[in-house]
């Protein structure tokens, strides 16, 4: 035999037998006589409390399911020139690229012409109603 005797209980598991005398009815009158001796305006802050922190824990359980989808790779490619190419190579790609450029840029800049007018009817429209 151990060093405990037939029945004894070893004193680490002694408290959880406490937790035999746990009523959960019990608990519940005794949160109801609580609450019942509390005044009515400090159960509406303990409901506000509860409330906030139930939508913040719900924020972010929402949040973390945004995470979810999967990992895309962003694979950026560099162009890659050979070590003898001429200087006539290296200037007939500049004016091609030069070309391409240019056609981003005045894209780039007729966007932004546009978002500006649209921007100017707006605050035109805003300085008419008078703010």
């Amino acid at each position: 035999m151990n060093r405990w005797q037939a029945g004894q209980v070893a004193p680490i598991f002694a408290s959880m037998s406490r937790l035999r005398r746990f009523n959960l009815f019990a608990g519940l009158r005794d949160l109801r006589l609580f609450l019942h001796s509390r005044q009515k305006h400090e159960i509406v802050f303990a409901v506000l409390a509860v409330a906030a922190t139930v939508t913040v824990i719900t924020g972010f359980m929402i949040d973390s399911r945004s995470l979810e989808k999967p990992y895309e790779r962003d694979i950026q490619y560099v162009q890659s020139w050979p070590s003898n190419r001429t200087d006539a190579e290296i200037i007939a790609a500049q004016k091609a690229d030069m070309k391409t450029r240019a056609a981003k840029e005045a894209e780039e800049k007729k966007r932004q012409d546009e978002n500006r007018a649209a921007l100017k009817r707006l605050d035109d429209k805003l300085t008419r109603w008078g703010f």
